[in-house]
């Protein structure tokens, strides 16, 4: 085999392995899309967005690095900034969702009625008030959730992606910079892809009624639990 075959086979490998050792990677897509109610579709073209934002932004880093000839530590240097900077904002943001779930399921606690009815009859009805503020705040926060997904994941590092791509670039070959590139973006996306679908459907079959008005919250402790993976344990 070709040197750049071999190359490209490593890319494959990096891309895989890297994305399913990252829970940050498809773990917040899942855990957002029960709390959310999305749609697959919705999910999916969330995932794609980030995953497109995470890659590119590495790429567009060693592309510059290598253009103004710096070596790989010099870049992996900025790619360490980047992580420690992507690992506390999913720490810190997911803190935030979390405490704001549990205020809104404490709040949206369900209470019984009882009523009459002749005869000596009395009927229990359980429910939730919903105000219409709080249904505008979820519109709000239903809409600017991706984004800040999309943010996070631009700030997140592709570190692996580096010495593949100075590989190519010491020997001055365009087209290898490219197809390594170009071949660890589509694994990447493909494998978030696929990890965040069998989430979706593995929700699906879950029991999670009871639980239903905590998804929030749990969605947020997921979140900050996937920063805290990437701040302290490397992953």
């Amino acid at each position: 085999m070709s040197s750049i075959s071999i190359l490209l086979i490593a890319a494959v490998s990096a891309g895989f392995i890297h994305t399913l050792l990252g829970p940050d990677h498809y773990i917040p897509f899942i855990v957002m899309s029960q709390a959310r109610k999305w749609s697959l579709r919705q999910t999916l073209l969330t995932t794609v967005y980030c995953g497109l934002g995470h890659v590119s932004s590495s790429i567009i880093i060693g592309f510059v690095g290598i253009a103004l000839g710096y070596g790989i530590s010099q870049i992996e240097g900025i790619e360490s900034v980047r992580g420690n900077i992507s690992g506390w904002a999913f720490f810190a943001v997911g803190f935030a969702y979390m405490v704001w779930g549990i205020f809104k399921a404490i709040k949206n606690k369900p209470h019984s009625h009882f009523h009459s009815h002749g005869g000596g009859g009395i009927h229990v009805h359980e429910h939730t008030h919903h105000t219409e503020h709080a249904h505008l705040h979820e519109k709000n926060t239903q809409s600017l959730t991706p984004w800040v997904l999309f943010i996070i994941f631009v700030l997140g590092p592709c570190e692996i992606l580096i010495p593949l791509v100075m590989v190519p670039a010491a020997n001055h070959d365009t087209y290898g910079i490219m197809a390594v590139s170009l071949l660890f973006s589509i694994t990447t996306i493909a494998t978030m892809c696929t990890a965040v679908t069998i989430g979706y459907y593995g929700f699906k079959v879950l029991p999670t009624g009871k639980i239903d008005r905590y998804m929030h919250a749990i969605a947020g402790a997921t979140i900050c639990l996937s920063g805290f993976a990437i701040l302290f344990l490397g992953l």
